[in-house]
């Protein structure tokens, strides 16, 4: 049974890289929001296995939207997704209960290797 994933990102460049590595894996994109406000909004009627959540967004960033998120559904399973990989950010994201981080410009091994041991905690 596939993995449902819900991509929230407001490239549409990144949505579709992370489409093509997930063609022909267990992974099934089911949902694509472009700004936190919609993927909080979304959530509870797509309920995904694994969400991918962007941090520089319009109106709401991603570290809020995951925070929205988690504070609803403890169990939620989010992976950061960014080009920025400071120290700060990684720690931000470990201490607001985030399951991975996967970086900009995605490479195939590393986000399947994170989205398994993401789902596997």
């Amino acid at each position: 049974m596939n993995k449902k994933i819900m991509i929230v990102d407001d490239s549409r460049i990144a949505c579709a890289q992370l489409k093509k590595i997930l063609k022909d894996t267990e992974f099934e994109v089911i949902e694509y929001c472009r700004n936190g406000e919609s993927a909080v909004r979304s959530y509870e009627t797509s309920m995904p296995d694994l969400v991918t959540m962007d941090i520089i967004m319009p109106d709401m960033d991603g570290f809020e939207a995951a925070q929205a998120i988690l504070d609803k559904w403890p169990d939620a399973k989010i992976v950061m997704a960014s080009s920025l990989a400071y120290d700060e950010t990684l720690q931000q994201a470990k201490v607001l209960g985030t399951k991975g981080f996967i970086y900009k410009p995605f490479e195939k091994n590393a986000v399947l290797s994170v989205f398994h041991k993401a789902l596997e905690e």
